[in-house]
């Protein structure tokens, strides 16, 4: 038989397939289960199981933990699927906790351990953002998010590495949906440690690039170029992309650029990029893209997060249209990938031709 809707008596529009208050219930759990992942991650019980399984007792001794309080923090956590009790009091990774460690290629550690670290700062301030429209982060701490990870080198690390794991996670999805082979010189704006613009110079063996981020996160993105053998064709300069961008590619890339940013600041971000570019270069943002309606996608998640944060947000197709078009640029393509992110491509939009006709004529004389 078909899922049964329940809830009716509720007044309809009762979940399907299970039963409202306890649907309910189930989603406020998983803040526990959110906590005790970042736990896990900070914990680095991910490394600890990377080569098989282990009592609970010796990972309790070799993290310093109460013995009986992780066992009970494994077992509910192996009951979300992300270990498994192979024995009384021993675990495993699974297939779903293998990306916990931090020598996996699609690892997501370091961005569990940014989210334990960063978002308690601001949770107690969401009915702050929720009352003004206005970010908790700077109403909480004091300053911006850049401005405390310019202070607190830190919490700056954690949130660089979990940078590059973003981008690591979604590469693959990235380069399978886009053709870099043509790319002569690219720009990577706010790229961060460089790990996108290694993934597409790769792709495209004949192409140089370009990070721009910040000082510190340029310095780490050199060291990343030299690291990978690609010193010779790739380089980091520390700039703002609020003032300007590197001119002399065919090709800006800005990955989750612009979702930190609400949008008069975008805009900025992209004029910049349009005076940058000459008439043949393209735009690409790999962006999520909102979609309509109750249509689940984890973008409407980030969304309210990067209003919390930031102040930032994710956007429709629509909005991408109208910020790409305040900015002089024309979007040409939204491509879909086989991850949470779509690649926005755009074009510098046409100068119109001044309207002669509509010029005052002079007076003619005699």
């Amino acid at each position: 038989m078909g899922a049964e809707r329940r809830g009716d008596d509720d007044g309809g529009g009762g979940p399907v397939g299970g039963d409202a208050p306890l649907v309910l219930l189930g989603m406020s759990d998983g803040l526990i289960h959110a906590q005790a992942l970042h736990f896990a991650a900070e914990l680095g019980i991910g490394d600890l199981l990377a080569d098989g399984p282990l009592p609970s007792a010796d990972l309790a001794a070799a993290t310093s933990c109460d013995p009986g309080a992780l066992y009970r923090m494994l077992r509910m956590l192996a009951a979300c699927g992300v270990f498994t009790e192979t024995g009384p009091g021993t675990f495993a990774l699974t297939p779903l906790g293998h990306p916990l460690r931090s020598d996996h290629p699609r690892s997501v550690r370091s961005v569990l351990i940014m989210n334990g670290t960063l978002l308690p700062l601001v949770l107690d301030g969401c009915r702050h953002t929720l009352r003004t429209g206005e970010p908790a982060f700077t109403a909480v701490t004091g300053e911006d998010i850049f401005d405390h990870l310019a202070r607190d080198p830190g919490h700056a690390d954690v949130f660089d590495a979990a940078m590059a794991e973003l981008t690591r996670v979604v590469l693959p999805a990235v380069l399978d949906a886009y053709d870099f082979s043509s790319v002569r010189r690219v720009v990577d704006v706010g790229g961060g440690t460089g790990a996108l613009l290694g993934a597409v110079l790769r792709a495209a063996p004949g192409a140089t690039g370009v990070v721009l981020d910040t000082p510190h996160v340029a310095d780490a993105a050199r060291e990343r170029m030299r690291a990978e053998g690609l010193a010779d064709r790739a380089t980091a300069t520390g700039g703002d992309f609020f003032r300007e961008v590197p001119p002399g590619g065919d090709l800006y890339l800005l990955e989750r650029v612009l979702h930190d940013w609400p949008d008069d600041q975008a805009t900025r971000i992209l004029r910049n990029c349009r005076h940058a570019m000459g008439d043949g270069a393209r735009l690409l943002l790999i962006e999520s893209v909102l979609p309509p309606g109750d249509t689940y996608h984890p973008a409407k998640t980030m969304d309210l997060s990067m209003l919390v944060i930031s102040g930032g947000r994710e956007r429709t197709v629509d909005e991408f249209t109208g910020l790409l078009a305040a900015a002089g640029l024309r979007l040409v393509g939204v491509i879909p990938t086989a991850s949470p992110y779509s690649l926005i491509e755009a074009v510098p939009a046409p100068v119109p031709a001044p309207d002669l006709a509509a010029r005052p004529r002079p007076a003619r004389s005699g």
